[in-house]
């Protein structure tokens, strides 16, 4: 019949946002502290981190059912984290243009087939960061030298895909953005919205 479940619309009253206090601004993101009111009436104080970009993920994947993670040191956690390639672009930029450009300067390769199979919301308590997912295939080397970020120490593995779902199902790779990258593309070989060679190669 088509059409989206009764229980996916709004209830209740919203979040009212009164008066805001600017807290921290830089490049990258503000904080802002808002006099609010709750869906309950009530009133409270609300601090929203602000991006001023979006966030891009991309997951290549080889025609062998091999993917490309990439591994680095993360600032806020203080640890080592192996990712699929992420990145930002401007909020007024195509975000698969980002796409494009984040997977050339983390790992030199450029895709020839895209396909934005995720849009998600990031820590949507306290920031209003959004996130694209992309699936790349078609992979060769970029025609472009990209280069890192002057902040980035980036190391690269190409493992099976497999592999790379289970490390995310035990918990040893975190990132939110790889976790959900890579429990979609294994629903969408396992429910026949991948090619069937590529579906065979990553399902094994």
């Amino acid at each position: 019949m088509g059409g989206k479940p009764a229980w996916l619309r709004s209830h209740g009253r919203p979040w009212i946002r009164g008066a805001a206090t600017p807290v921290f601004d830089n490049p990258w993101i503000s904080v802002t502290q808002y006099a609010a009111t709750a869906p309950t009436g009530n009133p409270a104080t609300y601090g929203l981190v602000s991006f001023k970009n979006y966030a891009v993920a991309i997951l290549p994947l080889f025609d062998d059912g091999t993917t490309l993670l990439v591994g680095q040191h993360r600032f806020p956690l203080g640890d080592y984290s192996w990712e699929i390639p992420e990145g930002g672009g401007a909020l007024d930029a195509d975000p698969l243009e980002s796409a494009r450009r984040e997977l050339a300067e983390e790992t030199g390769l450029q895709a020839a087939e895209w396909r934005e199979i995720l849009q998600v919301e990031l820590s949507n308590s306290v920031s209003d960061e959004r996130a694209f997912g992309y699936l790349a295939t078609g992979l060769s080397i970029a025609d472009e030298v990209h280069h890192a970020d002057d902040t980035e120490s980036l190391e690269k593995v190409r493992v099976p895909f497999g592999e790379a779902l289970d490390a995310a199902l035990s918990g040893d790779l975190k990132d939110v953005l790889t976790v959900a990258m890579l429990l979609k593309v294994s629903h969408m070989a396992r429910e026949g919205h991948l090619a069937p060679a590529l579906a065979r190669a990553i399902l094994g």
